[in-house]
């Protein structure tokens, strides 16, 4: 059986109020408190839920509690807002019936968090999709722009609505939202100029100030101080709990996913910032000539910053601000205004501004979540609107009493749709319908709006009518016309004297609403009637540049000038809220009683006597009695059944049959009279809760019977099913520790016979053992004894050989001691690898001379290999380069000692490298072996020209030094020899092929500091060559030069030193040379 939580399980108090047994007031304040006591905040009365505000966040909206609630039956569980919404979304997306929702209560009740609530769940249980998301984000992102713009902060709540909000959610045939439509009602725009103690002006004005950035507020001309603007309040400008900084930019956030421009943002702040400017401005009187007063603006700074933000001239706002234009028919009138006259001009501008303003908020965010598809739609309304207002010091003003008569026309539809309801429902089952007695409160609406004798008909004639008008005039002609009426009371209608509180004031008259009396004072009732707005300062704000003001001021336009009365705040309410009751009368109504527990906004307090006077204007007592006037309770046949099921046998556990048969069958078998219940068409209907309180007694005991026998059966199964489970148990136990137990058994058998076995092996083996040792011994001891015998014998033998070869064995003996001693101190005193270290140790005996020779050579051969091993190829190849010069120059040449220490790096210029010689490195296009700036000796007068010198594989060049011009390039096969002295000179003469291209201009007599190094590498080459022969070195202090046709001697003399240690070069005749070489000290 499927157990499913109902309305009737686990109840706290009663979750349906229409079941209370015994009904009155205090029962009903009684349930209440009992329930929100623990945390039950939701009671029905029928199909309406009772709201209390817990003041405080509790764990009962999250998602799982959403699809707890999603397509269940309205009463299958416990009293929740949730159960409500999915009631008119289901009976909007499958029964295609339009729905409202109508939240009612007094400020601090929790309407404006009901109706996010109905419409975040609304959103979570419809369909999903990129456009839907879209749609259901933008419906509820505009509820924190209208909060920033409609709710302030009260004495009663932190975020109260100062406006009625009207939703229409459109839907399309599968339930998806298309958009929506929002109608706004009654602004207190009072509030913008003047706040009650401990109150604050609507949010913008503080989360702008808070919020926004310091550039924003430097263009909008503000400032962060909340005490440099008089609109605003000093003593609740901070709200704990609120941060007005964040809310700021939620509403900025929140404005763009609406869907508003970027610069219809700053028009509205704007508009923001100028009301707060034009609170600012003050005035002062100023006597004219004609002894009338004028009103002057003292400071023109802030009307200039304002005038400057919207566009319009200071000269003409100033002007509209000391004067009013009457007009009639075509006569124009001025007249001053005093400073009285000019604070309330002001004053009504601002109210004015920020009422337009918005007004026109709730237009742009309609243009953009307003269904865009032109077919049929599906609406769910959302009512979030004040409730029955009554301040207990009688300080009840027109305000009030236009709440108070929206209350009404809402109480009086509630009543007619609740009973329409319930006639419907009866005649749709086929139940006998019985006419319900209940108070009609029609009388109230048609005091209040009675087109010919209401009281909002006269106060508009009294607005209208000429001569001097006032508060006291009003009331007059209510005591005049309403006198005999019933619900009207003042201190001269006829129903006063049957008054026993001869308190009331003689500027106040009462009416008896459906809710109680409240007492109204008349003050203010006829200014705050007309509304009015000077026409100079209407056409002063249409000739402003601000796009945004023309659209708010249209009656400001010269070319449309209207000199009818714009119609009253009363009749414009009016005529809303019939355009509303209309709209309401067409659709399913659903409704939240919202109620706040106490007035310290603090969790866990409930104040009885508020809660009673909440419930009696808010007619629930007179709801519950509505709806128990026919049958108290009624439930579909299936569900009847499915739940009281158990307390007939015939029924239990299942019915074969219909529903409704089983229910007959059920009903007919409990001592129920037949009178206290009847059979609709689906439904069973019970006329009295105490019925249905007996029939949830008797499933209560029945339940607990069958629990006993569930119970019995479960433990007689479990205990069953634990003994077999034992039995089985035990026989596994058994077998396992049967099987352990011989397994043991084998072990130990086997373990023993292991031992006996290893023993008796044992025994034998040693047995064995001993007779092998004494074998073996025997045979030692003939084997020793043979070997001693047959020593002696070869002894006895050969002792006359032994005295001759003794001399010689002892002289091997000692020799290789010495050896061996001789190699030790070697080993031990081994000089370093390095190939140049010449030591070694010393040799100990003459005799091994030549074996100490030899070692020496050996060591060292191997240590200059192991040196080799370790050369890379390029130093390798520049030690091949020093071995080939020393086999050419070492003992020839007297410069060669000084070469041998400085290493052959080739290019010595980085010619490759160098910028300077890219000209010259491109001419040359093999790989350069040797670069180098040699002297090239003139034969004229024996003098050397810097010229630099390039070796490659298959020629070398001659360049300048400066250009990098190339001077010769001759092919190494054309050069024959080398000739160079002997002295440590640089000089070298490269002798060319006689008759070679390259020979025409003769040989080259060079000089060079790296001789050495050039003639080796030139040798190396040659010698490497297979088509060349090798080049000649011819070292010689005197050898020939061949220039052009002339031979000439070069010649080699030692001299003294000369400007410093350099080497001269003289020319002695034409065919000698002579090279003078400083000696070495």
């Amino acid at each position: 059986m499927e157990v499913k939580t109902s309305l009737l399980d686990n109840m706290i108090g009663v979750g349906d109020m229409v079941l209370l047994e015994v009904l009155t007031e205090d029962s009903f304040i009684e349930n209440l408190r009992k329930r929100f006591d623990h945390n039950e905040i939701y009671t029905y009365i029928g199909s309406v839920v009772i709201s209390m505000n817990p003041y405080r966040p509790l764990p009962i909206y999250t998602p799982e509690k959403v699809e707890e609630y999603r397509n269940r039956n309205f009463y299958e569980l416990s009293p929740h807002i949730f159960a409500l919404a999915d009631e008119a979304y289901r009976s909007l997306r499958d029964q295609d019936k339009d729905q409202c929702i109508l939240i009612t209560g007094e400020s601090g009740a929790g309407k404006t968090e009901a109706s996010k609530l109905v419409m975040s769940y609304v959103a979570a249980v419809c369909g999903k999709g990129q456009e839907v998301n879209k749609v259901k984000e933008q419906l509820l992102q505009s509820n924190p722009v209208l909060e920033a713009f409609g709710n302030a902060k009260t004495v009663r709540n932190d975020n109260s609505s100062r406006f009625g909000k009207y939703m229409d959610i459109e839907f399309d045939f599968k339930g998806d939202p298309l958009g929506g439509v929002i109608s706004n009602y009654l602004l207190e725009k009072s509030r913008v100029v003047k706040q009650p103690r401990g109150e604050r002006n609507f949010h913008i004005f503080y989360q702008l100030l808070s919020g926004a950035s310091d550039d924003t507020l430097k263009r909008l001309k503000l400032d962060r101080d909340f005490s440099k603007y008089n609109y605003l309040s000093l003593d609740s400008a901070a709200v704990n709990g609120l941060d007005d900084a964040a809310n700021f930019r939620t509403v900025r956030n929140a404005m763009q996913i609406v869907g508003f421009m970027e610069d219809e943002v700053q028009s509205v702040l704007e508009l923001v910032a100028a009301v707060l400017k034009l609170g600012n401005i003050e005035f002062k009187p100023e006597s004219r000539s004609n002894g009338t007063d004028e009103s002057r603006i003292k400071d023109k700074n802030d009307l200039k910053e304002m005038c400057e933000l919207l566009g319009i001239e200071q000269s003409v706002l100033e002007r509209a601000f000391s004067y009013r234009t009457v007009e009639a028919k075509m006569e124009k009138v001025a007249t001053t205004l005093n400073v009285a006259q000019a604070y309330y001009a002001r004053d009504a501008l601002a109210k004015n501004l920020y009422s337009r303003l918005f007004t026109w908020l709730v237009s742009r965010i309609n243009e953009s979540i307003k269904a865009q598809a032109k077919t049929r739609h599906k609406v769910m309304g959302v009512l979030d609107i004040y409730g029955f207002e009554i301040f207990e010091d009688g300080d009840n003003s027109f305000e009030q009493f236009i709440i108070n008569y929206c209350n009404e026309k809402l109480q009086q539809i509630f009543i007619e749709l609740t009973l329409r309801e319930e006639q419907e429902e009866y005649i749709r089952e086929g139940i006998e319908w019985t006419n319900i007695e209940y108070f009609n409160n029609a009388i109230i609406c048609d005091l209040i709006e009675n087109n010919q004798n209401g009281i909002l008909a006269m106060l508009d004639e009294e607005c209208l009518r000429p001569g001097t008008v006032t508060d006291e005039t009003f009331l007059d002609k209510l005591n005049t016309i309403c006198a005999e009426h019933q619900h009207f009371e003042s201190r001269l209608s006829k129903n006063s004297k049957f008054l026993n509180d001869h308190s009331l004031p003689h500027s106040c008259f009462r009416i008896q609403h459906y809710a109680g009396k409240v007492l109204y004072r008349v003050e203010g009732f006829v200014d705050k009637n007309n509304d009015l707005l000077y026409r100079d300062l209407s056409q002063a704000m249409y000739k402003a540049n601000h796009s945004l003001i023309k659209q708010l001021f249209p009656e400001g336009n010269p070319a449309k000038v209207n000199l009818k009365r714009p119609p009253t705040a009363g009749s414009q309410f009016k005529a809303s809220v019939g355009t509303l009751m209309r709209n309401l009368q067409t659709k399913n109504p659903n409704y939240i009683r919202c109620i706040k527990p106490n007035d310290k906004k603090a969790s866990h307090v409930f104040t009885e006597s508020l809660v009673r006077h909440q419930s009696r204007y808010l007619g629930l007592m007179e709801n519950v009695r509505v709806r128990r006037a026919g049958y108290a309770f009624r439930q579909p046949y299936e569900s009847c059944l499915e739940r009281y099921k158990m307390l007939c046998k015939r029924t239990w556990p299942h019915w074969k049959g219909p529903a409704r048969e089983g229910v007959e069958v059920l009903m007919g078998e409990l001592p129920v009279p037949a009178e206290e219940y009847s059979y609709g068409r689906s439904k069973i209907f019970i006329r009295n809760p105490r019925t249905l309180f007996f029939l949830e007694e008797r499933r209560r005991q029945c339940l607990q019977e069958l629990a006993t026998l569930i119970q019995k059966i479960y433990r007689g199964w479990k205990w069953r099913t634990y003994f077999l489970r034992l039995k089985k148990s035990q026989i596994v136990v058994s077998a396992w520790y049967r099987r352990y137990a011989q397994q043991k058994k084998y072990d130990k058998i086997k373990s023993s016979t292991i031992v006996m076995q290893s023993y008796i092996r044992g025994w034998q083996a040693r047995k064995l053992l001993r007779r092998l040792k004494y074998q073996k011994r025997c045979e030692e001891a003939v084997t020793t004894i043979t070997a001693y015998w047959h020593g002696t014998q070869v002894r006895r033998e050969y002792r006359k050989y032994f005295r001759a070869n003794a001399g010689r064995k002892i002289y091997e003996f000692t020799i290789q001691r010495i050896m061996q001693k001789y190699f030790l101190s070697l080993k031990s005193s081994m000089p370093s690898k390095s190939p140049i270290d010449k030591n070694w140790p010393a040799r100990p005996y003459l005799f091994l001379d030549a074996v100490h020779t030899e070692l020496r050579r050996i060591f060292h051969l191997w240590r200059c290999k192991k040196y080799r091993s370790q050369f890379t190829e390029e130093k390798k190849a520049v030690y091949e380069e020093k071995l080939e010069a020393s086999k050419l120059f070492k003992d020839k040449k007297a410069l060669y000692p000084s070469s041998v220490s400085q290493p052959f790096k080739g290019d010595y210029l980085e010619i490759r490298k160098n910028p300077k010689y890219q000209k010259l490195n491109s001419a040359v296009e093999e790989k350069v072996l040797l670069a180098d700036v040699v002297n090239k000796i003139n034969r004229a007068n024996g003098k050397g020209t810097a010229r630099i010198f390039l070796l490659t594989k298959k020629n070398f060049v001659l360049a300048d030094q400066k250009t990098g011009q190339v001077k010769a390039s001759v092919p190494l096969p054309d050069l024959t020899s080398v000739s160079v002295s002997t002295q440590s000179d640089g000089f070298f003469a490269l002798r060319l092929k006689e008759g070679s291209a390259s020979a025409v201009k003769g040989d080259f007599l060079l000089s060079s500091e790296h001789l050495i190094e050039i003639i080796t590498k030139l040798h190396r080459i040659g010698a490497t060559a297979a088509d060349r022969e090798q080049i000649d070195i011819d070292i010689s202090d005197e050898f020939l030069v061949q220039f052009k046709q002339d031979k000439v001697c070069v010649k080699f003399v030692q001299g003294v030193a000369k400007n410093g240690n350099s080497v001269s070069c003289k020319r002695k005749n034409n065919r000698l040379l002579e090279v003078s070489v400083p000696t070495k000290a």
